[in-house]
Order: structure tokens, then C-alpha cells, then sequence
């Protein structure tokens, strides 16, 4: 069974062969966050390609994606109307 984890990217740098020999040896999936934002993933190989193998398992990781996807919300949405007063 796949499992999906979260780690701050501080903690992948300073864990990173803990992280590699997890991805590699149990099948884990790291979602690295910076600033509280998912910026990247870590899988291994092998799960990379079942990923692009296997209709049920692109679902299921496109799910996780949306799930954990940032959302940008830089200022707000100015109404204007382009018509001009003659």
C-alpha cells in the first residue's frame, strides 16, 4: 500500500536519505511545502512509472493533487465596466 506524506522542505533537506531509503524501500510519496504551500513531490521511479501505467492509480494520485494544490489569491477581482460616458 502507498502511503502520502507531508514534510516542510527544511526537514526533506535535512532528512533527505531518510526520505529517499522511505520512498524507495515502502512506497511513499512526500509532498514537500514551503511556506505551507505543496511545491513538490518525491516517488520513486518504480511508482512513477505505475503511475503512468495505471488509469486507477493516475486517479487516485490526481485526487491527492487537487486535494493539496495551492491556491494563489493575490489581491482581489476589480469590477470595471469598459463603456464610457459620452
Amino acid at each position: 500500500m502507498t502511503t502520502t506524506k507531508s514534510i516542510s522542505s527544511t526537514e526533506a533537506q535535512n532528512k533527505f536519505g531518510q526520505v529517499l531509503n522511505d520512498v524507495t524501500q515502502n512506497q511513499t510519496r512526500y509532498i514537500i511545502e514551503r511556506r505551507g504551500s505543496s511545491q513538490a513531490v518525491i516517488l520513486s521511479f518504480d511508482d512513477f512509472s505505475r503511475i503512468l501505467n495505471d488509469e486507477l492509480e493516475r486517479r487516485s494520485v490526481s485526487a491527492i493533487l487537487q486535494e493539496v494544490r495551492p491556491t494563489y489569491q493575490l489581491g482581489r477581482v476589480i469590477e470595471h465596466d469598459n463603456t464610457k460616458d459620452d
